[in-house]
């Protein structure tokens, strides 16, 4: 019962008001099933990614933290393939920080905050986290590809942007439909999330 109200009144929160670049909201009527967002910060290699996460929700929250997981790949040294986080947030003392006082949308800010400064000294990839410390070039690079290639929603209307300065009015015109009509599907995709949002 606690679960349910503490949800609820989380969840109203989250859709009213969210943290920054953060939105959250229930799937098909499934309780302790969320999906959240989170937009990549700028001046990070996540920089316009838009990274979707699953939340479950356990049973004995909030006396217990919200399993969290990224959905969208991100190369991050404290983020796995499969997409779990190791964060003080999500773990239970004494090897974790959550208490019951800390809800989702702070834990969503924390993780947003991981994002833009890793933890390499507490790191789930030892490979990614030894690159972080002794080669950060190497490292923005990858991130920001990896970004581009699985985050960014709008790459399309990048490029033609780009390719419209060289070419003729003609082509200039198709592909500018093309990418109104992606732009569109974007957005309609983004209205249909904010409509799910409790």
């Amino acid at each position: 019962m606690q679960r349910a109200s503490r949800l609820k009144r989380e969840l109203q929160m989250l859709s009213t008001e969210p943290p920054p670049g953060i939105t959250c909201w229930q799937t098909e009527e499934q309780l302790d099933d969320l999906r959240a967002q989170i937009v990549g910060g700028a001046g990070t290699p996540y920089e316009g990614g838009l990274f979707s996460l699953e939340i479950k929700v356990p049973e004995r929250y909030p006396f217990e933290p919200p399993k969290m997981r990224f959905l969208t790949p991100i190369y991050h040294p404290n983020i796995d393939n499969s997409g779990r986080i190791c964060h003080d947030a999500l773990k239970l003392p004494p090897k974790g920080a959550w208490k019951p006082s800390l809800n989702i949308s702070t834990v969503l800010t924390s993780i947003q905050l991981l994002m833009a400064e890793p933890n390499p000294d507490d790191p789930l990839m030892a490979d990614i986290s030894s690159e972080f410390k002794y080669n950060k070039q190497l490292f923005m690079e990858k991130a920001r590809k990896w970004t581009e290639k699985h985050a960014i929603q709008k790459i399309m209307v990048r490029e033609v942007a780009e390719k419209d300065k060289e070419n003729t009015p003609d082509q200039k015109e198709s592909r500018k439909r093309d990418a109104l009509s992606g732009q569109q599907e974007t957005e309609d995709m983004s209205q249909e999330a904010k409509r799910s949002c409790v």
